[in-house]
């Protein structure tokens, strides 16, 4: 039969402490005794076997005074019943102040009143010890959980590194055409990517894409994005795909790729296609926010279009538009972690606000990212992408 808790009894009277222990042991408790305090050695701490102790207050030769800095000081962790011959004010308090969780008399004679006491205090041990155990082994999940923190945290890095190299060059130069990029992550991947690249002699491509979502689940979607590009690119030099120079037939190309990678990730993108013998820009929209802004003497407007995002539907349509540009431009795309940090409180205000910026024809990318604070921004609260096309006479 199952032991219903270890108990120690302390008592330097052998016959009364006989007397004590046959009456734990017929509650079912499994009893020590011990008579002689001062050679005897059993623990007290976390890791005792013991789970209460009946300790005799009246032992002879022992000053509770003294014991009692010395108990202040260990680890007890053993709930104590103390016991006595007499029902004395100062016993009682004797008793309190070394911490005893329970004090009777001699002779008891309520066995049942002790007993119960003696269970509370087995319980309330039990307790301690479940405690403890979810102690460690919470402590054990910590160090677990750091160590794994940190390897994501390098792992996120690396792939921080990475996507980094994946950005074109900025500023690429081609004659009077400059393009640069500024790509701002709240995490260390980001959601926001673009890219530009020259397709012929007279060509250069380029797509801003803002993949739903942040982490490493949006940054695999622009590796993909970039993939496709780099693809019909490829497509266009060897195989006579002119896929590449029809920002409509990227966006469908782009809509099935994530389709297909079924991970429930969508992208808003501008793709657009630089003609730079015609100086003429075009160019398709899909649910992207906010729009392509132009920048020239005449002032700073955006650009129409519209379109569902990539990734949604099948049959999703997109429009595209052509513009003739002028002999002095900028061209300014974003991705709406912009929107975040611009100073006003709704949507229309934010895109009239972000156009008020730009009213003034900006002497260079440089100039138009100070005007927006976006040198200042250490830690965005969503991704943030931009890119510049200008041209200068």
């Amino acid at each position: 039969m199952a032991s219903n808790g270890n108990v120690l009894v302390i008592d330097d009277d052998p016959n009364r402490a006989q007397g004590l222990r046959e009456i734990v042991e017929s509650a079912g408790f499994r009893v020590e005794v011990v008579t002689d305090v001062t050679n005897s050695h059993f623990s007290l701490a976390g890791n005792s076997d013991l789970d209460v102790i009946l300790c005799e207050l009246d032992l002879h030769g022992v000053s509770w005074g003294e014991a009692r800095r010395t108990l202040r000081e260990m680890d007890i962790q053993v709930p104590a019943i103390m016991l006595s011959d007499r029902a004395e004010a100062s016993q009682i308090m004797t008793a309190l102040r070394l911490g005893a969780s329970d004090f009777f008399v001699r002779p008891v004679e309520d066995a049942d009143a002790l007993i119960k006491s003696i269970e509370r205090c087995v319980r309330q041990r039990q307790l301690r010890r479940e405690l403890d155990e979810s102690r460690r082994r919470l402590e054990s999940a910590n160090t677990e959980l750091r160590g794994a923190v940190k390897v994501l945290e390098q792992d996120q890095q690396a792939g921080r590194q990475v996507q980094l190299s994946m950005l074109p060059a900025t500023p690429l130069v081609l004659d009077h055409y400059s393009f640069s990029h500024t790509v701002i992550p709240s995490l260390f991947l980001s959601g926001d990517f673009t890219d530009y690249f020259t397709v012929g002699t007279r060509h250069v491509a380029f797509f801003m894409a803002d993949v739903s979502g942040h982490g490493s689940s949006s940054a695999f979607a622009t590796v993909l994005l970039k993939n496709l590009f780099a693809r019909k690119r490829s497509d266009f030099l060897r195989k006579n795909d002119d896929t590449v120079l029809s920002p409509v037939a990227m966006l469908h190309r782009a809509n099935l790729e994530l389709l297909r990678l079924d991970v429930g990730k969508f992208a808003t993108m501008v793709v657009g296609l630089l003609d730079m013998e015609r100086n003429t820009l075009r160019y398709s929209i899909a649910g992207h926010l906010p729009h392509p802004v132009l920048v020239s003497g005449d002032g700073a407007r955006y650009l129409p279009g519209g379109g569902s995002a990539v990734g949604l539907m099948e049959e999703a349509e997109y429009q595209e538009h052509e513009v003739a540009l002028p002999e002095r431009f900028t061209v300014a795309l974003f991705s709406d972690g912009i929107l975040e940090i611009l100073p006003r409180d709704d949507l229309i205000g934010k895109e009239a606000y972000l156009l008020e910026a730009f009213d003034r024809e900006a002497e260079s990318p440089e100039a138009m990212v100070s005007r927006l604070g976006l040198h200042e921004v250490d830690v965005a609260p969503d991704d943030i992408a931009a890119l510049f096309i200008t041209k200068r006479g």
